[in-house]
């Protein structure tokens, strides 16, 4: 084989080296943009609900209650015959049977929003007014396209009346899509149609902000003073190898440490904010030391000498001139490191944060989810209205990651300095 023939051969492997490398790297893109497009059409509709229109009648006979009357006295009073009475004038039924099927194409939140509404307006006594009653999850998913009317009527839940009297409401437009802000205002909860993510965003906001004020300055000392400080010796190449190591623990071993040192040692309290927050703390604490360091041994030693040259002290050097340049990699090293925090699920099954929390927490020491604990929980449901819920979390989940990461590359490439 002549030279020109071996150059040959190179080129073609090199070009299919190339072609190799773009393929990979086409199929990886492909199969995150089926993905995706597979979360966003099962999760986009979460972001509707279905209601029922009904004009509601507030009876004095039903509710005895007058105009102006007090929070306490509405609080304290039974809707209930006042709100099966105005649902069933919504359909002519011939029957009792007809009547029962008919209530449960309401959610079971009908006599509190019915409620809510004379909370809103104590002087709607004997008078009339239409309301937007949640749909039950069935037909709200009926009403979605989510839901096969063509089944046999044994292998559904919706009945053949339910699915006539659903027409008749179709037909003279007494059902309707509105924004969806249970979603996003209310707790976990078993009723579909009912389920929010409040509770986990809260939880997850709490989670996030106690593991930044935990692992963002032990981290950044730690990184200070192994760089500029420590000296060079076999404790500290120890310290440095461990450090490394942590980084690649998988997350659930610092779910066990939790369970066994916040838990069952210090008798923190379970399925609290404050218990993830720590725990994320120590699983993020080596994330945010490694960015650190490589951001500080950047920083070029002229700086160093030039601070020391003029008389500033070791102590000066660092932090007056050394620390701020290597500022942009610290943040967005820590926005990383937050980042994924923010989607670890199995630390926090471990403490506890995978118990079923309707309340939204309004401390960092109540019962709450997260994020990723509530789609695992949505997603071992059996009703087909929490397929969309799970979808449309993670849809929210992504994107506060992405942002995060958006920030993280923003802050580096705004305030990075170039060295030459």
């Amino acid at each position: 084989m002549n030279k020109s023939e071996r150059l040959k051969q190179r080129h073609r492997a090199e070009k299919r080296f190339k072609f190799y490398g773009i393929a990979s790297v086409t199929i990886a893109i492909i199969f995150v943009l089926i993905l995706i497009q597979n979360i966003f059409s099962k999760g986009s509709s979460a972001f509707q609900k279905t209601v029922i229109k009904v004009d509601v009648f507030y009876d004095s006979e039903l509710i005895e209650l007058n105009n102006g009357a007090t929070l306490k006295e509405i609080y304290d009073t039974d809707f209930y015959d006042l709100t099966i009475e105005n649902l069933l004038k919504t359909y002519p039924s011939k029957n009792r049977d007809e009547e029962d099927e008919l209530l449960k194409l309401f959610s079971s939140e009908a006599e509190y929003e019915i409620k809510n509404a004379f909370l809103n307006n104590n002087q709607l006594i004997d008078k009339t007014i239409t309301l937007e009653i949640t749909a039950s999850d069935d037909i709200d998913q009926l009403h979605k396209g989510n839901y096969p009317r063509d089944l046999p009527e044994d292998r559904r839940s919706i009945t053949d009346n339910q699915l006539f009297i659903y027409d008749y409401f179709v037909e003279n437009e007494i059902i309707n899509k509105n924004f969806n802000n249970y979603f996003f205002t209310n707790g976990d909860s078993r009723d579909p149609e009912l389920a929010g993510i409040g509770g986990a965003l809260v939880g997850s906001f709490y989670s996030i902000i106690i593991c930044l004020l935990i692992a963002f300055p032990i981290a950044v000392l730690a990184s200070i003073y192994l760089e500029e400080f420590a000296p060079k010796n076999k404790i500290t190449d120890f310290i440095e190898i461990n450090i490394n190591n942590l980084a690649a623990v998988p997350s659930i071993v610092y779910g066990l440490l939790a369970l066994q040192v916040l838990l069952a040692t210090l008798h923190l309290p379970r399925s609290t904010p404050l218990v993830a927050g720590i725990t994320l703390a120590l699983m993020t604490l080596p994330r945010i030391i490694i960015p650190c360091r490589a951001s500080l041994k950047a920083v070029p030693p002229s700086i160093r000498e030039g601070a020391l040259a003029v008389g500033a002290s070791k102590f000066q050097s660092v932090f007056h001139h050394v620390v701020p340049l290597a500022l942009p990699g610290t943040l967005s090293g820590t926005i990383i490191g937050l980042a994924q925090a923010l989607g670890e699920t199995a630390p926090l099954i471990l403490i506890g944060m995978v118990a079923f929390v309707v309340d939204i927490p309004s401390t960092p020491i109540d019962p709450s989810a997260s994020l990723p604990v509530q789609v695992y929980l949505w997603s071992e449901s059996a009703e087909r209205g929490f397929v969309e819920k799970t979808s449309a979390t993670i849809m929210i989940l992504l994107s506060f990651l992405i942002m995060m990461n958006f920030i993280a590359v923003y802050l580096r490439q705004k305030f990075e300095k170039r060295w030459n």
